[in-house]
């Protein structure tokens, strides 16, 4: 599933693309997503035009000129393709599984002016487009209990600090909750654990001053390489301009089972374990 950084570069793609064009027709060939695309949604975007393309946390927000903002989650196999007819090219977004567009499983396809196409692609269709009303916008199920962003300033060293008094879950399942922090996922969260020294399996509380500025410090330099390098392409994750993702040739511990530890001085080994039944992998030397 994608992550922060993913979910930002295809952000930043699609501000390229659509941003300041206006929706002429949508066409919906399945409304039934992880969640049922409603009847009003052709109407109620047709003929407004992006006034601005955003993220929050893994979603994806389309603003529309009456107020209204396109919701999208990628999910697991959720693509976002552009296709400019000028060009005849197609540019992708796509992250598991294959990376041609399957025809089948086109469910939605936004016209726009300039002869520019946004087509949705969702294999095993656990992603979702919905729609948030303007009396919506600040108590969104998917968004009203999100922690804060990462990279934003009040994700900090107080923030986190007061948040860890009394949780007694383990520092992997501390950052995988999108109540305490928005946007980090189980590829990320493994390598920031790494980088901090800290054992994934370390109960929240229990983590000093020390360890929680490490984490700061490192979940911002690492989301911010990762943006950077265009994402991870674990199997082939591409940005809408149709670049692979290079951070995977980054990683420190994930899906590095059985392998050195990369740290300077350490070789120690990596191993792999399960924790809310989440692969997770750790340094048996350095993250002790």
């Amino acid at each position: 599933m994608p992550e922060l950084p993913e979910v930002e570069v295809v952000r930043r793609s699609l501000q390229s693309f659509i941003n300041g064009l206006k929706i002429k027709k949508v066409t919906i060939f399945n409304r039934n997503l992880r969640y049922k695309i409603k009847k009003n949604f052709e109407r109620i975007i047709e003929h407004q035009k992006i006034i601005f393309v955003k993220r929050r946390s893994k979603f994806l927000l389309l603003g529309l000129e009456n107020n209204f903002i396109i919701l999208i989650h990628l999910g697991m196999t959720g693509k976002i393709f552009i296709s400019k007819e000028k060009t005849k090219k197609i540019f992708k977004t796509s992250f598991y599984f294959e990376s041609k567009m399957n025809k089948k499983h086109i469910h939605l396809i936004i016209q726009f002016n300039k002869k520019v196409k946004l087509i949705y692609n969702d294999v095993r269709k656990f992603g979702f487009i919905k729609l948030i009303s303007p009396n919506q916008r600040d108590t969104n199920n998917h968004l009203e209990n999100l922690g804060p962003e990462p990279l934003n300033s009040e994700f900090n060293h107080i923030y986190l600090s007061k948040k860890i008094r009394n949780i007694k879950k383990n520092a992997k399942s501390l950052l995988m909750d999108q109540k305490i922090v928005s946007g980090l996922g189980n590829i990320y969260v493994n390598e920031i654990l790494n980088l901090c020294s800290i054992n994934p399996k370390k109960i929240s509380k229990n983590l000093t001053h020390i360890e929680t500025k490490r984490i700061i410090r490192n979940t911002k330099i690492t989301l911010k390489k990762a943006i950077l390098l265009g994402g991870s392409s674990i199997s082939d994750f591409k940005g809408v301009s149709g670049n692979n993702g290079n951070f995977q040739q980054n990683f420190m511990v994930y899906n590095r089972s059985d392998q050195m530890c990369k740290k300077p001085g350490c070789r120690g080994l990596i191993k792999k374990i399960y924790i809310s039944n989440r692969s997770t992998f750790y340094c048996l030397k350095c993250q002790k």
